[in-house]
């Protein structure tokens, strides 16, 4: 079973990602999958979690996460307020949102990294909320080609059960430009 933790802030989409990372999944055949928010007082701005499980059979465990095989970092400010690294499993890989260089986020031993400036793509490709970048999608391009679990076909099926047809096609290039520009660094 793969676990995955969602960090980013009110407002992002974290919740939709865990969602649509789940439905592609279940496309790829996984026969098990969940999505999970975590929440409290959220507001936007406020950080925010959310959980993905993708097995190989049936989810018999519904409990919150503690720890992750893959941690995905919308908002790469959330270092300096929750434990990512700490949340993460040996072995792991942590996914990072940011326009800064790697060397930027030392990471523990065993760890892998991935690095993407979801921002900027998600700005390049019109997707802005209130001013604000919508960042999920390009997330999701990210988690594709860092682990390898969804396939970029799978992620545009995920994205139409949830989108209108023209959100489709702008998110969908987020997700694939993601894809190819993530970068992965071992730990």
């Amino acid at each position: 079973m793969y676990e995955i933790i969602w960090h980013g802030r009110g407002g992002q989409g974290v919740v939709i990602a865990a969602q649509m990372l789940a439905e592609a999944a279940y496309l790829e055949g996984f026969k098990g999958v969940t999505s999970a928010p975590t929440f409290g007082p959220e507001r936007r701005g406020a950080p925010v979690t959310a959980s993905t499980r993708i097995a190989e059979e049936p989810i018999r465990t519904f409990s919150q996460l503690e720890k992750a095989d893959i941690t995905v970092v919308l908002d790469d400010t959330l270092f300096q307020v929750a434990d990512i690294w700490g949340r993460s499993k040996p072995g792991g890989m942590v996914i990072i949102n940011t326009a800064k260089p790697p060397d930027q986020f030392p990471h523990p031993a065993g760890i892998r990294k991935a690095i993407v400036d979801g921002a900027s793509i998600a700005l390049k490709n019109h997707l802005v909320r209130e001013g604000a970048p919508i960042i999920n999608t390009p997330m999701l391009g990210a988690f594709a080609k860092a682990t390898g679990l969804v396939t970029l076909e799978n992620l545009e099926k995920a994205l139409e059960e949830k989108l209108s047809s023209g959100a489709v096609r702008r998110n969908f290039a987020s997700v694939t430009e993601a894809y190819r520009e993530t970068a992965i660094i071992n730990g």
